[in-house]
């Protein structure tokens, strides 16, 4: 009885230690990203080293977060980055729920019967966020929300006076489409709820595209690839 006990009596034993080993990490990693959460961690097959998922990035460290590594592991037997695919795997399968961002506070557009709905953090002086506006114009049928996130230096007072405008969605378009500017206006702003809000979920670049599936789409995409993603999303 005792032979047949002890392998089960061991393995919960190393699964202990292993839980024991990534909390303790978990703390140690904690005071070097105080805005941000640790969205994965685990032990890699390589120089007993650690992944570690925070937001967009990825990087690695040792059992006592004592050192960072940033960099590609590449495998010598194929020449193949295995942190490339890792990254494109956290792309495809990271996801933010859309009612948890604050929709209240975007310019929202309604197109046609609006029943697709897709968020976008859009920084006005970014020239990619202007190339997408150009393609969600070609888009029908959706509701597009879209947070003034000015990351760009000089995009604040641009975003502001966009906000401040008697008709923003006009003013919006304007400026995006046709490059005619906001009139300058001075009022309350909403942009650094929305800054906290896109660090809360490691949105770190404009444009970004979150649609109603909570699949994230960072960069600028043209209206077929839009389309087709919001084709496959069931509406509410």
């Amino acid at each position: 009885m005792f032979m047949r006990l002890t392998p089960i009596l061991l393995l919960c034993f190393l699964s202990g230690v292993a839980i024991a080993d990534e909390a303790s990490l978990r703390k140690a990693l904690k005071p070097h990203f105080p805005g941000d959460k640790v969205e994965s961690l685990k032990k890699t097959p390589y120089l007993g080293l650690y992944e570690v998922v925070v937001g967009n990035g990825l990087f690695y460290t040792d059992e006592k977060a004592s050192y960072f590594f940033s960099g590609h592991v590449i495998d010598p037997k194929t020449g193949q980055s295995l942190t490339d695919g890792r990254l494109q795997q956290i792309k495809e399968t990271r996801r933010i729920s859309i009612d948890s961002l604050p929709l209240e506070l975007a310019i929202k557009a309604v197109r046609g019967n609006g029943k697709r709905r897709v968020v976008v953090f859009s920084d006005p002086n970014c020239p990619y966020c202007k190339r997408l506006e150009t393609e969600l114009s070609k888009v029908t049928d959706v509701t597009i929300y879209t947070l003034l996130y000015p990351v760009l230096n000089g995009s604040v007072a641009t975003a502001s006076a966009i906000w401040c405008s008697t008709d923003r969605l006009k003013a919006w378009d304007d400026f995006m489409l046709k490059g005619v500017a906001p009139t300058s206006k001075v009022c309350e702003t909403p942009i650094d709820k929305i800054i906290e809000a896109a660090q809360k979920h490691s949105v770190s670049g404009t444009p970004t595209l979150i649609f109603a599936d909570g699949s994230v789409a960072p960069g600028m995409i043209a209206a077929e690839m839009i389309e087709k993603k919001l084709a496959v999303i069931p509406t509410k």
